[in-house]
């Protein structure tokens, strides 16, 4: 059993010896333990002392791509790597371990975090709630970026999102049923501010971005449907109120507001019927995409196993 554990750094050579204070040597029911270092255009001396710490595995971005790319590139080489488990900096594969889960995400518990303000407090649990109306899921902390996954959940995976992976995956992972286990961990002290946004409102307006992609993906006919339902019944309203007026006020239903009334009408309803068949062709396509995804996680067991293999009777012959 390999876990390779996965770190993403920007320029991180003061912080990334403290990163290896807290690493494992050794786990129960672990054979190898391997570090997969992903430097995203740093232009420190990072990958110098990663060396130095004994890392041997990198992917190297000439130029910063952001967490997103990086958790995507680091994700696929790791399943070269032969990966039975996928950790991200931190978290506990115990439950992968033991079969309970195919996805560990860490609860940082935010609300007691001090160095949180009251408002990024506010919003990391807003945007937890709306992430779990989106994913269909009951994650305290979905935006926690520690995780664990396990070979087959990584497999499944298709992260296309350029910004958020955190938000991304979890939806991923609930559409494909995979089975998410929570572990409280404690925080360790902030040493410099985050390096991934500029603010919380960009942070948010990526994220947001991100949340309704995955919606519309997994869920169009929700999402254009109810846009079809509403301009419906608004479409129809002036209609009632037209015919309405014609069979019990007929002096008023020649008036030219009823006009301009009926041609908004006419407008919503166009948009309503084009709204029902987008959803109908989107839903077709989110079908596609499913099936697609399959072929693609057939593809990539094909090829990562044979790599795994491979990396055995290399092994074996070596001994």
């Amino acid at each position: 059993m390999k876990l390779v554990i996965m770190i993403p750094c920007l320029n991180e050579e003061e912080t990334l010896p403290l990163v290896f204070e807290t690493m494992p040597k050794s786990i129960p029911g672990i054979d190898t333990i391997e570090i997969l270092l992903i430097d995203d255009g740093c232009t420190d001396k990072t990958v110098e002392v990663a060396k130095k710490l004994g890392v041997k595995e990198f992917i190297h971005h000439t130029k910063n791509q952001g967490l997103s790319r990086s958790f995507r590139h680091g994700l696929n080489r790791a399943l070269e790597m032969g990966a039975d488990i996928i950790v991200l900096t931190e978290g506990d594969n115990q439950p992968i371990l033991d079969g309970e889960a195919d996805l560990v995400i860490s609860d940082r518990m935010t609300q007691t975090i001090e160095h949180f303000s009251p408002g990024k407090k506010f919003f990391q649990k807003f945007g937890t709630w709306v992430l779990n109306q989106a994913a269909g899921t009951n994650v305290p902390d979905a935006l926690s970026g520690f995780r664990a996954y396990s070979r087959e959940a990584a497999l499944q995976l298709n992260p296309v999102a350029n910004y958020s992976w955190a938000t991304e995956t979890t939806i991923q992972a609930s559409r494909k049923s995979q089975a998410i286990k929570i572990i409280p961990i404690a925080t360790n002290p902030k040493l410099r501010e985050s390096r991934q946004f500029k603010s919380s409102w960009q942070h948010i307006r990526k994220s947001s971005i991100t949340i309704i992609r995955g919606f519309i993906m997994y869920k169009p006919y929700a999402i254009f449907l109810s846009l079809s339902l509403i301009c419906l019944v608004l479409g129809l309203l002036p209609f009632i109120h037209y015919i309405y007026a014609l069979f019990f006020t007929p002096k008023t239903a020649s008036g030219t507001h009823h006009l301009q009334s009926l041609m908004i009408g006419t407008v919503l309803l166009t948009a309503a019927f084009i709204s029902f068949t987008l959803g109908i062709v989107a839903d077709l396509i989110s079908i596609n995409r499913a099936l697609l995804e399959d072929v693609l996680t057939e593809v990539k067991r094909s090829r990562y196993d044979n790599n795994k293999r491979d990396d055995r009777k290399k092994q074996s012959s070596d001994k």
